[in-house]
């Protein structure tokens, strides 16, 4: 009677999208431990007689300029993939935008391993992240994963809900960087570092793949609550109703995804050159050090979590968007001056509020459209961010080659000042949303 029980509560946890979120991202946080060592492999003997460089700089300038480029291809090849994915998506095929990106992953697993066990040249990865692109990418799969996660939930836990997808992502991604570092060093005397752990990668992406096809379902929360039942935080919430509203107040959609584009791009243009600025002296890190740096990284996803859920208590969705940039800026602005390893985990656990604001932007806009359209809005926001990506990537990449040699920490303080700049526009949609509802209040009357 027990085992029947307990195999039917296993079959309704893989029909669930978390299952999908925990393998995909612990194959994930293996792969990208993988990629760093690798890149920092083939670029250890990268020489540039014209710039008069140290051969520790000139790997730097190797590894910066292969992140580059790899990056912006996986920016820019998902758009038109990404956009056709969300609109069939919203026809009602909604576990597409999740199906296909993971074959995209599942391919670039593949293809690194290959590059490790044949030797191959490491421009075979930018052929890998255009197969990835063009199969939606991370542009597809993570709107397609929150438009799942909010047709299951009601108005009022969406904000909820959201941190807690990213909650698990974080967690699965803690886990596998704690092991990558390891991992990476088990190899067999004919193939070399890293193939042990590709294929555990590699193997996660298929299992992921598999339990999408197979096992994954859709489900559709009724949102037939009264009016008073759509509050997202507490009563004393000001970010206005939420519930989605008759008519799309545009400026205030524009000002969300403006705040979101500027805190992006200055999230990721730290992130760009962190993973390389770390490899660098003082730092020196081995592949152990960056499998656990990562996953401070990832540590951020629980402590965001707890974050929203102690502060959603008494503050708005904009005074919590408000306290995660504040931790990022301070952060990274502490990152600018780190010259050891202490001194770069105290820079991270001032970040431990920094991934509050991107859902709880998406959980505000998901609120603002219909159903229907919630699929093609969270696409057209993560669009937007690649989009983003395509300046912020070679700009972060050549102010650090830039500042190399006198002041590598450079590009940090030019994020923290760009997420103190991405304070305005959801300052003042903050401004806005009591006044619009106050005034829908008077015209009801």
């Amino acid at each position: 009677m027990v085992l029947p029980n307990l195999c039917q509560a296993a079959l309704t946890v893989l029909h669930q999208i978390e299952p999908v979120i925990i393998l995909e991202q612990l194959g994930s946080t293996l792969f990208d431990t993988a990629l760093q060592m690798v890149v920092k492999d083939e670029c250890a003997n990268a020489t540039y007689p014209d710039t008069h460089l140290s051969r520790e700089d000139s790997q730097q300038k190797a590894m910066s300029d292969f992140f580059m480029t790899f990056n912006l291809i996986v920016k820019l090849a998902p758009i038109l993939p990404a956009l056709l994915l969300a609109r069939l998506g919203d026809r009602g095929w909604r576990r597409l935008p999740i199906v296909v990106p993971l074959c995209g992953y599942l391919v670039s697993r593949l293809m690194l391993l290959l590059v490790v066990i044949f030797k191959l040249p490491l421009e075979v990865m930018f052929g890998a992240a255009a197969l990835f692109g063009l199969s939606g990418g991370f542009c597809a799969y993570w709107p397609g994963v929150m438009t799942l996660a909010s047709l299951a939930s009601t108005a009022a836990d969406r904000s909820k809900v959201m941190m807690r997808v990213e909650l698990l992502y974080g967690a699965a991604g803690l886990v596998g960087s704690l092991v990558s570092g390891h991992l990476f060093l088990l190899y067999s005397s004919s193939l070399g570092n890293g193939t042990v752990l590709l294929t555990v990668s590699t193997l996660l992406a298929l299992l992921c793949l598999l339990q999408s096809i197979f096992l994954l379902q859709v489900k559709q929360e009724s949102n037939n609550e009264p009016e008073d039942h759509y509050q997202l935080l507490s009563s004393d919430s000001s970010d206005g109703p939420a519930e989605a509203p008759a008519r799309v107040n545009r400026v205030n959609m524009a000002l969300l995804f403006m705040a979101a584009t500027l805190y992006v791009s200055a999230v990721g243009g730290a992130l760009e050159i962190l993973g390389i600025f770390v490899m660098k002296a003082p730092l020196g890190w081995t592949a152990t050090q960056v499998g656990y740096g990562n996953a401070a990284g990832c540590m951020i996803f629980v402590t965001s979590y707890l974050g929203v859920m102690v502060f959603r208590r008494c503050v708005s969705d904009v005074m919590l968007i408000l306290i995660g940039m504040i931790s990022f800026a301070s952060g990274i602005y502490f990152m600018s001056f780190v010259t050891a390893t202490y001194l770069f985990y105290l820079a991270r656990s001032l970040n431990m509020f920094a991934l509050i604001p991107l859902p709880t932007i998406r959980s505000l806009l998901s609120l603002q459209v219909p159903a229907s359209s919630c699929g093609t809005t969270l696409t057209l926001l993560q669009l937007s961010l690649k989009f983003a990506g395509l300046v912020y990537i070679p700009a972060s990449t050549k102010i650090y080659q830039a500042t190399l040699t006198w002041f590598p920490g450079f590009v940090f303080l030019l994020a923290s000042i760009i997420t103190v700049l991405g304070m305005i526009p959801i300052s003042i949609f903050g401004c806005r949303s009591p006044q619009r509802r106050q005034n829908e209040r008077i015209q009801g009357d």
